[in-house]
């Protein structure tokens, strides 16, 4: 049987001729403009898409016929409502070169805004200041981007400040082209203004009523979405639910009054952490904790902790007893165990605590009283024999008052752009009573971080403590509650707690004053990795007597998964009695 032949060169010969046709892409060519104008012409014109696709010179021509009618609507937002574009097309190899060239002409200008808002409401201070975002806009350019974003946030504020149904009647930005001006014209009806009602807890483990400690608002009070935030972040930071939605009952609400759902779930009752750490001011050691979240339907907390490190071993309990009201008071005791052994001093302490916490005027106060009980050595190196000259022993009880406030803001704590934390601390015996030295003590750390640059890859960070011991007895004060410098968190480039007053045979004994600042820059490469640069200056002192030791050097930081690790190399700088370079590492978050 006579088979008829294919002719497959026939078939193919219409693609092969179709592909022939086609090219690579268009390359668009903006000229006459900067960014954002720039960037708004090309996603405009919507070439992108054919950099990268085969298309025909059919297709370019059509696209470049639309572009410069798309170039000019795409700056009309900006306010330039009299541009010229014109454009050449050609043909570079197998691709296409599209050139526009753009004379935006004289942008208009916002000459009139009238934003007509009820008196009730215009009277409230976060909705005035969004009002007067607005009229700001009379005098410059008009931008639809920016218009748009005060009057979305003029309407928010309403929302968030209790005008649940407000309606914007009017909103308009007319045009005139001839003169080049714009004006503003935007209405809103604001209506009733919005009360709380009822807070509902819905999933509580708790005893009725206990969870209003927690509420920053009484049922009467104006409805504010900022008002409920801090419920939220207050009930999550009390860290007895693995839920927490606060959501207003908008839907239900009658006669101006909107009742308040918090859904509620249960933490994990118990838990149990504990793994391997470092820090080069403890050296390698392991945690272990356990922590009671709740133990009664009271809200009582329980939490117990040891530590045991080449250079630091502590066992500690803490029993918290929260009390009725919103300012988060709570009654604390507890006791610590402490063995410390630095480069400068050896210390066994045990100390019993009491102490009353609550929310003061937006800081943390706390008022408590202090028994300390131990022994100490100052001034001994490494294994030195006790009765080595110049080694000073000691045992020391005292009974102390102290009060803290205590304070702390960021916009992210995990890694903080814009942050700050300020702590506050005054101690007193009272007189000789029970203590075998009076004395007083104030102390001050804070803390200012402050992103900058592109993209905030860089921070400054400045840091700075002091403080300021008055005692008729300064030997019989454990190294507790004196004060060294030196180490991880105060002067790098020395060793932790090694800076400080010397006694007769040369030997690091701690002083009554604290003086250390610090001034730091990081750059992140990436999102986790960057650099630092740092110099540190302070010192311990005692009297008048302060000369401050300076340590400066670079870092390695590193955002990973189990917090931020800063490794740093530190060096002395003008000391004629230290050299070499120090490694400090620190595991832990910014404030």
């Amino acid at each position: 049987m006579r088979r008829t032949p294919r002719r497959p060169s026939l078939l193919l010969l219409p693609l092969v001729l179709l592909w022939t046709q086609a090219h690579a892409g268009v390359q668009l060519v903006v000229e006459g403009v900067a960014d954002p104008l720039k960037s708004a012409v090309i996603a405009g014109t919507g070439l992108a898409q054919y950099a990268s696709r085969q298309v025909s010179e059919a297709q370019v021509r059509r696209l470049y016929g639309r572009a410069p009618e798309q170039a000019k609507s795409a700056l009309e937002p900006y306010g330039y409502y009299d541009a010229t574009v014109t454009g050449d097309l050609q043909q570079v190899g197998q691709d296409w070169r599209m050139t526009l060239h753009v004379t935006p002409g004289e942008p208009v200008q916002v000459t009139a805004v009238d934003v007509q808002l009820d008196p009730a409401a215009a009277d409230i201070a976060p909705i005035r200041r969004a009002k007067r975002a607005i009229e700001r806009l009379q005098g410059k350019p008009l931008n639809h981007g920016s218009y748009d974003a005060a009057r979305d946030a003029l309407g928010a504020q309403l929302t968030a400040n209790g005008f649940l149904d407000a309606r914007l009647l009017t909103h308009r930005v007319e045009v005139t082209r001839a003169d080049r001006s714009a004006r503003i014209r935007l209405a809103w009806q604001a209506g009733p203004r919005y009360r709380y009602g009822k807070v509902r807890f819905e999933g509580s483990q708790f005893n009725d009523g206990f969870l209003d400690r927690y509420v920053p608002f009484k049922s009467g009070d104006y409805f504010s979405q900022g008002q409920l935030l801090q419920l939220q972040q207050a009930l999550n930071g009390a860290d007895y639910f693995a839920v927490v939605n606060v959501l207003p009952d908008v839907d239900e609400a009658k006669a101006g009054v909107v009742d308040i759902d918090v859904q509620l779930a249960p933490a994990k009752r118990t838990v149990y952490t504990g793994g391997p750490f470092i820090g080069t001011d403890t050296g390698l050691g392991l945690r272990g904790g356990i922590e009671r979240r709740w133990v009664n339907r009271r809200g009582h907390k329980w939490k117990n902790e040891l530590v045991v490190a080449q250079r630091l071993k502590t066992l500690s309990t803490l029993y918290s007893i929260p009390m009725p009201g919103d300012n988060q008071r709570s009654f604390n005791v507890g006791a610590n165990y402490r063995d410390a052994n630095t480069d400068t001093s050896q210390s066994r302490t045990l100390e019993l605590v009491a102490n009353e916490s609550r929310l003061w005027h937006g800081w943390t106060r706390t008022l408590g009283l202090h028994a300390l009980d131990g022994t100490f050595t100052v001034g001994k190196i490494g294994n030195e024999p006790d009765n080595t000259p110049g080694i000073e022993h000691g045992r020391s009880t005292e009974v102390f008052a102290e009060a803290s406030l205590s304070r702390k803001q960021a916009d992210n704590f995990d890694f903080v752009h814009q942050g700050w934390s300020v702590n506050l601390t005054a101690r007193s015996t009272a007189g000789s009573l029970l203590s075998d030295a009076r004395f007083s003590q104030l102390t001050a750390d804070a803390k200012w971080i402050h992103a900058f640059g592109a993209n905030q890859r860089n921070r400054l960070i400045l840091r700075g403590s002091a403080g300021h011991t008055w005692t008729d007895d300064f030997t019989a004060l454990p190294p507790l509650l004196r004060f060294f410098a030196g180490g991880d968190r105060s002067v790098r480039g020395y060793g932790y707690q090694t800076i400080g007053p010397l006694n007769s045979e040369g030997r690091v004994i701690g002083g009554e004053s604290l003086l250390v600042a610090s001034t730091e820059v990081e750059h992140y490469f990436t999102r986790n990795w960057g650099m630092a640069a740092f110099v540190d200056a302070g010192n311990a002192f005692s009297g008048v007597d302060y000369r401050a030791k300076i340590g400066a050097g670079l870092g390695v930081r590193w955002r990973s998964p189990v917090g931020m690790i800063r490794l740093d190399l530190g060096t002395p700088i003008h000391d004629s009695q230290a050299h070499g370079v120090e490694l400090h590492l620190v595991i832990g978050p910014d404030l």
